[in-house]
């Protein structure tokens, strides 16, 4: 790379010059501003050139044949140039080997007639001298006017052109030729030190004109008749090969612009017949994805685009039917499971009368009986709810659902969904944490749809957590046009596999399919809850992480039917290993990206592992439910409660922060001890939503 590309390099990088390597500053404003201002009138044209394969094969084949019109074009200029100029030398040449043989002869002759009268004086042999000159000027200019012009200079370079006998050494030319300044001085010391013919490129100054004529001068020494040496010029200027030359330019330029806009326009009308098809084809295609099944290309005549017009068309009937064929199946299924859904409910209401009857009784029975009369109770309740989230699918899939928004404080159905979930999170041994409950998070929406959401991801939360805290986090940004509001259900329990996240809202899937399907909930839960966030145009979106537990979260329009087009709450939550800078197994990751290397902690004999306990973040606003104390999870009081006091260094993994870290090289032995109890529990206990 030279110098100027790298401070060029340089430049770009941070409007400094910085050795390589270095990190630049921010762009400055102004550059900025300027940037985008040239930008903006390029965009249109990038956007239709990107899009447009017609323009771009017409221009491109415009843009080569311009270049190949302008090389031809170089090239036959040059040719032509050249030849004009070769055969006006030769023809200049023979002009002046002609005419300096004809002076040569003239010089001659007037030699032999001279007398040898001594008497004749030097002055009247001068004046001849000079009457010959003259005449012999104009006798060679006689031929060729307008094609050559004739000039003759005295011999002696050391003097002027004149001196003060002008009629003897004066110089001659033919026309308004200005001899001083058309003969170069260069050619005439040549012609003084040499002898023989020569010729040289120059241009012809007319008397009083500064304007040059480009021209060929060929000149000679030779003798007068009175034997004194003089220069004889042939001055051809190239006025009519200019002329020429400047024909066949303006002809090949013509005909070269001609050219490229005819093959211009052949090019657009061959791409326009392949790209015409085309078109046509993406069009229909489109309107094939927005449900238009009926529709098909136009076929004419038997090319290759009747063949591929014939084929997309058999494609397209060929989806239309399997597409009413599975319509058709689902219209059958889904007509299937409302009509067995209520005609269960009839049966279902009776056994479960006669259940309850018997569960009242059951202390009358043996134990056996009595237990049986406790499982058919709760197996009919799993049923009953089963049944009902059938056909709240079954609506979901006819387009019967219908919303009813009105403006709701989100908090409150956080509190409701709270008062309810509370008892489970006691037998679970969870506390359940808000946060952003200061201020009013208000929506329009339909409470019920909202707070079976949050029901349905706060009990998996509790469910899944293994006894760790459940966080619940508000949040809202915007304004009541454009603005949006969101809830994030956080627990630290087995966390999500990559890939799971998106299909934990399939219905009736669960991570390990091998678990029974006597614990957990029916598998409808979250496919009913993403339904109810579609039909609020809200996102419900999953984050989790192996043994890090996940994060559930709903974003909601402020007002109803607006588009989102953020979350005022990450997915990722803040305290994921990612964003505390560790890996997979907990560990913190050093500058490099690799983990830095620990000693297993090893379990110390007799000691007494208890749980990692959670802890509450900081927050002066969050409301928590207590635990339930237990043998092997005492009431934290005392010290223990001054552990929340602040974020940690670094937590275990699937433990939400503590401060009591192990050091700032990794986690303590006793949160490895913890966490190597929970492997085991954590490969079988995968959720099932």
């Amino acid at each position: 790379m030279s110098f100027s590309d790298r401070v060029a390099a340089r430049l770009l990088r941070g409007g400094q010059l910085l050795p390589d390597g270095a990190v630049s500053g921010p762009v400055h404003p102004l550059l900025r501003l300027f940037s985008r201002w040239v930008r903006r009138p390029l965009l249109p044209a990038l956007r239709l050139w990107r899009r447009n394969i017609q323009l771009r094969v017409v221009a491109t084949t415009l843009l080569m044949s311009l270049a190949v019109v302008l090389l031809l074009g170089v090239v036959v200029v040059g040719q032509v140039r050249n030849g004009l100029l070769t055969a006006k030398a030769q023809a200049a040449q023979s002009q002046a080997v002609g005419g300096f043989e004809v002076a040569r002869k003239l010089a001659d002759g007037g030699d032999d007639n001279r007398t040898d009268d001594n008497s004749r004086t030097a002055s009247r042999g001068s004046q001849d001298s000079a009457t010959w000159l003259t005449s012999l000027v104009e006798q060679l200019a006689s031929g060729g006017q307008g094609v050559f012009s004739v000039v003759a200079l005295s011999s002696d370079t050391d003097e002027p052109f004149g001196d003060s006998t002008p009629g003897t050494r004066g110089p001659r030319a033919s026309g308004d030729v200005d001899p001083e300044r058309s003969v170069p001085s260069e050619l005439r010391r040549k012609l003084d030190s040499k002898s023989g013919t020569f010729r040289q490129y120059t241009q012809i100054k007319r008397t009083g004109s500064n304007d040059g004529v480009p021209a060929l001068i060929i000149g000679k020494r030779l003798n007068d008749i009175n034997g004194n040496q003089y220069q004889l010029y042939y001055l051809f200027p190239f006025s009519q090969e200019a002329e020429s030359l400047k024909l066949v330019t303006g002809t090949l330029a013509t005909a070269g612009v001609f050219v490229v806009i005819l093959l211009g326009a052949i090019a657009w009308l061959v791409v326009r017949q392949v790209v015409t098809p085309v078109r046509m084809a993406a069009g229909i295609s489109e309107r094939l994805a927005a449900g238009l099944l009926q529709e098909r290309m136009k076929v004419t005549g038997e090319d290759d685009f009747a063949r591929l017009g014939e084929s997309f068309n058999k494609m397209a009937q060929n989806l239309q039917l399997k597409i009413q064929q599975l319509e058709d199946l689902s219209r059958m299924q889904r007509r299937f499971v409302s009509d067995v859904s209520h005609e269960l409910r009839t049966p279902l209401t009776t056994v479960r009368m006669a259940a309850d009857v018997i569960h009242e009784v059951r202390d009358e029975f043996d134990p056996v009986t009595a237990r049986s009369a406790e499982l058919l109770r709760g197996q009919l309740d799993r049923f009953e709810s089963l049944l009902a989230e059938l056909l709240e699918i079954s609506r979901f899939d006819a387009g019967a659902a219908a919303l009813e928004a009105e403006p709701v404080d989100l908090r409150d159905v956080v509190h409701r969904v709270i008062e309810g979930a509370e008892p489970l999170a006691e037998r679970k041994g969870s506390r359940l944490v808000v946060r952003g409950g200061d201020h009013p998070v208000m929506a329009e929406a339909d409470p019920r749809r909202v707070e079976r959401i949050l029901r349905n991801l706060v009990v998996n939360a509790v469910e899944h957590g293994e006894g760790r805290d459940v966080v619940i986090r508000l949040a809202s940004a915007g304004g009541r046009s454009d603005g949006a509001v969101g809830v994030a259900v956080r627990d630290y329990g087995v966390g999500l596999k990559p890939g799971e996240a998106t299909r934990v809202f399939n219905r009736f899937w669960r991570a390990d399919p091998a678990r029974a399907r006597t614990t957990g909930g029916t598998g409808l839960g979250l496919s009913i809850a993403i339904e109810d966030a579609r039909l609020h145009g809200g996102w419900l979106q999953a984050w989790g992480e192996p043994g890090g537990g996940s994060q559930f979260r709903l974003t909601l329009p402020r007002t109803a039917g607006e588009t989102l087009r953020g979350s005022p709450i990450p997915l990722e939550p803040e305290d994921s290993r990612r964003n505390r800078g560790l890996d997979a197994d907990g560990r913190p990751r050093t500058a490099a990206g690799r983990p830095t290397p620990t000693v297993p902690a090893q379990p110390r004999p007799g000691a007494a592992k208890a749980p990692a306990r959670p802890t509450t973040p900081p927050n002066a606003s969050s409301r928590a439910v207590p635990h339930q104390a237990t043998a092997d999870r005492p009431e934290e009081t005392g010290d223990d409660a001054g552990h929340h006091a602040g974020p940690p260094v670094h937590a275990p993994p699937g433990t939400p922060p503590t401060t009591d870290p192990g050091g700032p090289d990794g986690p303590t032995t006793d949160d490895t001890d913890h966490r190597t109890e929970r492997d085991a529990e954590r490969e079988g206990g995968r959720r099932g939503r």
